[in-house]
């Protein structure tokens, strides 16, 4: 069966057929880095990335560019109040969306593009718009003019007519229409402003994603994510402002992700507890964050409670349960079973790849891996030797694929606590971070936990 993936244009499930063969060029829109990612932030690195996993395992090249909003109202607005120049917020928020990234085991983008690195790129896009008649300067602004362009609001489903109502022009605007958005804004006190044809200001967070996307990936590109919360302005912002500039269209594909919905008292907006990926992994496994946020197809939206995430533990152990017992982390191929264990790999092989095939749905993909589970967990009961094993490591090529497994078990059960600072510490190592590295090891000192760097990698031990 053919790769089908649903695209939010077209509102169905369509057969994916690259630009370019053997080669799929893919963005999403990631974090606006105003503060500390949160799980809403993972989700949609996630969803976007489990699809880059799974392309590369059809044997395509993957360009993966996820984008970061470096300069925006809001990052100015925390730069002031804490008296930092906007870039010190970035730069601090970006290191950490990394940070965590890495501990979900979420596999880096081919490519990072900042807004502020790109502001050529977005002065030369506004003004092939305003020579196409698209776009018009007004008062240090330029604005996008959204009735030049008849199919607004095709993605969204919106006409403008309707959306006109509770639009208004804002004091100090210069624009024609209060749908018309803005692609630069001029300068303003106490604001970070780069010089341009239209005198000193900064870019408009619609018109980035369009100039970075172009420059690194082409006008048109094969798939393009992020959050459903931005369906409605900014993909549909990019879609006119880019089909305007090039006559060509934007993206194949658009694969919007669901929303993450909080629940419960402690884990409510209401208590000011955002889900910060920080608070999250010192009590919950990063490897079971990520296996949660894969039980949900990654269109639909998912609950986010301590409850359930406790469940997910429990599940993702049974899942793990024959890996552990096989040894699977060590183990090289062996022959390849027979009989009932047999039926069940091919099964579990076959199956799984038409649930990811069905638009990457790694809800049913993680139900036929716990199939295989317990037929592994039968063989090996049975004293399968050999043959059970194989069949655990097939079990865990195919967890590979969604980016699971990835955590050799230790000799020694630690806090989840624990593990989430040894895990970090490591990014920092491998980034070099020595000044980081030095602080987490002192966080685990003061726990009672001693780490040991070694060529395998780091061990902890409990203080003497």
């Amino acid at each position: 069966m053919p790769l089908r993936i649903h695209d939010t244009l077209t509102r169905e499930k369509r057969e994916f057929v690259p630009i370019t063969p053997g080669r799929v060029r893919m963005y999403v829109c990631g974090m606006t880095v105003q503060n500390k990612p949160h799980v809403g932030h993972i989700r949609a690195s996630l969803s976007g990335e489990i699809m880059r996993r799974y392309l590369e395992h059809l044997g395509y090249q993957v360009d993966y560019a996820y984008n970061f909003t470096d300069v925006d109202d809001k990052i100015i607005e925390r730069a002031n109040s804490e008296g930092v120049s906007y870039d010190q917020v970035s730069e601090r928020n970006i290191r950490a969306y990394m940070e965590f990234a890495d501990l979900c085991n979420i596999k880096r983008a081919t490519l990072y593009p900042r807004a502020t690195q790109h502001i050529p790129e977005m002065h030369a896009l506004i003004a092939r718009l305003i020579e196409k008649g698209h776009a018009y300067a007004a008062g240090g602004d330029v604005y996008f003019d959204v009735r030049s362009k008849s199919d607004y609001g095709k993605l969204s489903g919106r006409r403008v007519d309707e959306m006109r109502e509770g639009y208004r022009i804002e004091p100090g605007e210069a624009k024609r229409d209060p749908l018309d958005f803005a692609l630069w804004k001029g300068a303003k006190p106490g604001e970070p402003a780069w010089e341009s044809p239209w005198g000193p200001g900064r870019p408009g967070w619609h018109i980035e994603c369009s100039a970075m996307a172009m420059k690194h990936l082409g006008e048109t590109i094969d798939i393009h994510g992020g959050g459903q919360d931005l369906i409605f302005p900014h993909h549909e912002n990019e879609i006119a402002q880019s089909e305007a500039a090039t006559g060509r269209p934007f993206a194949h594909f658009w694969t919007e992700n669901g929303m993450v919905n909080l629940g419960g008292e402690k884990m409510s907006k209401s208590t000011g507890n955002l889900f910060f990926v920080e608070d999250i992994v010192r009590s919950v496994d990063p490897e079971v964050v990520r296996f949660y946020l894969l039980s949900t197809h990654y269109r639909s939206p998912i609950e986010f409670t301590l409850e359930r995430l406790t469940e997910a533990a429990t599940a993702y152990e049974r899942l793990r349960a024959p890996l552990v017992r096989a040894g699977v982390w060590t183990l090289t191929p062996g022959p390849v079973p027979g009989g009932e264990l047999g039926e069940a790999v091919a099964t579990a092989e076959r199956s799984f790849g038409e649930a990811m095939d069905d638009d990457f749905n790694t809800a049913r993909a993680l139900g036929h891996l716990f199939d295989l589970a317990r037929a592994v967990n039968r063989s090996l009961d049975e004293g399968g030797g050999p043959e059970g094993r194989e069949g655990a490591r097939r079990l865990y090529a195919l967890g590979g694929i969604l980016g699971l497994f990835w955590k050799v078990p230790g000799a020694e059960t630690w806090a989840p606590e624990v593990l989430a600072l040894a895990d970090r510490r490591e990014v920092a190592r491998k980034a070099r971070d020595w000044k980081q590295a030095d602080a987490l090891r002192n966080e685990l000192l003061a726990l009672g936990v001693v780490v040991e760097d070694g060529p395998q990698g780091p061990k902890l031990k409990k203080r003497g």
